[in-house]
């Protein structure tokens, strides 16, 4: 019972201070990883050791499935030039920049090692980067480029470290040896993901019995990470494109009655997950210095402090660049984009560079180096303090820098939203007969009520009018729902705003009792 007894201490302990770095109004994943720090060095306190495997499926895996159902296909491809400079030119610039710094400074490190160090610190940890600027709406331009690099980022780092550690071991690094190994781990996961997603909805759709479903999805999720593991494939990419077919087909295929509960498990599981790993990362200080007893103390740290510049430096260096480069193309050209956005602006680009923190990926993959990899000791350690290192400085900071810079946008979201209300509720009204009653008039009336504007506390002002009234309101919710759907499918609006005006249906859906009822009855 003692394991049992330190996870709800620690759990407890994430909690409470999650609340204070909301009170204080400073960034979670800064506050938890001091915490378990100082938690760490307290005289009996809970000492948690997780398989670096399990760490990556536990904590990664549902993480990655939550983002990438609520990614936007439509603003990935719309950011499409900065996301590939930040999920590859930017992965590789720090790879390389890193292996070459670390052993510039220990001659003693080979080539091979000190690039899985690159790819260990290489991609930033975009959760604690949005948990800093959710709160102060910046544009969305922004928040769709790190959350679209946060999906994408860890697969190119992450392969990258998967053939360094392979070089190790191998006892060489060859092109030629390991490019097959590279494209089948990119192909097949492209190809397997969809195809697992597509099978998981299949299954997911027959069930209807809401604890079963979210369980399912559950298991989903970790079984799709493992199988893409033990397949050779990339368990990130794999991961998101399966999470991404999932969100393309599940909303025309999945009953509100299941999605309302399951959006809410998922939620606060992904929450928990999230809270967990920044502490676990915190706790880890005690074991991994206890580690340097015998090792050259001094030097270590010099390593690391000077790679922890490197992540930082590149990542700005390669950013503006881009950023300029873009400013410089805008003026020559014109800004023309697909749809209202921020225009790229020097702002903008800090914003964008600044938020680099480094977070549980890079912490599990140096974890999961076997015991005898060289400088093996040197690599854990300073993937812990670029990870401390970063939250520590551009957490901080980042939220100071957006309200300096006063970055603002129309809220295309907002203005989404609208256009889409307007839209499912011409088709609602398209649905009823032209023949007046009062039962078609209350279904006009709440109709108008329910889409005309956003519902807060999934509460309905109407009752239900008898088996005409329930006949053609559903048949108008679900008319608005194929409009929402043919809305997204034709990119008019992105997913954000899609998910918002989807819940406002699945509310409406199940807030009349009788159809309530008589879902319950035969479900």
């Amino acid at each position: 019972m003692h394991e049992i007894e330190q996870i709800l201490v620690l759990f407890l302990a994430a909690v409470v201070l999650a609340a204070a770095a909301r009170r204080a109004g400073a960034p979670y994943p800064v506050f938890l990883a001091i915490g378990g720090a100082l938690l760490a060095f307290v005289p009996g306190a809970p000492s948690l050791h997780l398989p670096p495997e399990l760490v990556l499926a536990l904590f990664v895996a549902p993480i990655l499935v939550d983002a990438g159902y609520d990614a936007s296909l439509r603003d990935l491809r719309d950011n499409w030039a900065p996301l590939v400079g930040l999920v590859l030119v930017a992965v590789v610039l720090t790879t390389a920049a890193v292996a070459v710094v670390a052993h510039t400074l220990m001659p003693t490190l080979p080539w091979a090692a000190a690039v899985a160090l690159g790819a260990i610190v290489a991609p930033p940890d975009a959760v604690a980067a949005t948990a800093v600027l959710r709160p102060l709406r910046p544009p969305h331009r922004i928040l769709a480029i790190l959350e679209g690099e946060s999906l994408l980022n860890d697969a190119s780092a992450l392969l990258i470290y998967r053939l360094a550690v392979g070089a190790v071991a191998a006892g060489g690094f060859s092109i030629q040896a390991v490019a097959p190994t590279f494209l089948l781990a990119v192909v097949g996961s492209l190809i397997a993901g969809p195809a697992l997603g597509w099978l998981a909805q299949q299954v997911l759709v027959r069930v209807r019995h809401i604890p079963t479903a979210i369980i399912l999805q559950f298991v989903w999720t970790v079984g799709v990470w493992q199988l893409a593991e033990h397949a050779g494939l990339s368990g990130v990419l794999t991961t998101v494109c399966f999470a991404m077919t999932m969100a393309q087909l599940a909303p025309a295929t999945i009953p509100a009655r299941i999605r309302i509960p399951t959006n809410a498990v998922w939620a606060t599981v992904v929450f928990a997950l999230n809270i967990f790993a920044f502490i676990f990362i915190g706790l880890q200080m005690r074991p991994i210095w206890m580690d340097m007893a015998r090792a050259p103390l001094q030097q270590y740290l010099t390593v690391a402090a000077a790679v922890l510049a490197t992540v930082i430096g590149v990542r700005i260096a390669w950013h503006m660049t881009f950023n300029a480069a873009v400013r410089w193309h805008n003026r020559r050209r014109g800004f023309s984009p697909p749809r209202p956005m921020l225009r790229p602006t020097v702002g903008s680009g800090l914003v964008i560079s600044w938020a680099g923190m480094r977070g549980v990926v890079t912490l599990a993959a140096a974890l999961a180096l076997p015991a005898d990899f060289p400088s093996r000791d040197l690599i854990v350690l300073t993937a812990f303090l670029v990870v401390f290192g970063t939250l520590m400085i551009q957490g901080f900071t980042l939220k100071p820098l957006l309200r300096a810079l006063k970055l603002r946008d129309t809220d295309p979201v907002a203005v989404e939203e609208a256009r889409g209300r307007e839209r499912m509720l011409q088709a609602a009204f398209a649905t009823l007969p032209a023949a007046p009653s009062p039962a078609i008039e209350l279904v006009r009336k709440n109709l108008k009520m329910q889409l005309g504007r956003p519902l807060h506390d999934g509460s309905s002002p109407f009752t239900a009018f008898g088996v005409d009234y329930d006949r053609h309101y559903f048949a108008a919710v679900a008319a608005a729902r194929q409009t929402l759907l043919a809305m997204r499918k034709s990119g008019d609006i992105g997913d954000d705003a899609f998910h918002t005006l989807e819940n406002d249906l699945d509310w409406m859906e199940v807030s009349d009792p009788l159809r309530a009822a008589n879902a319950d009855a035969t479900g």
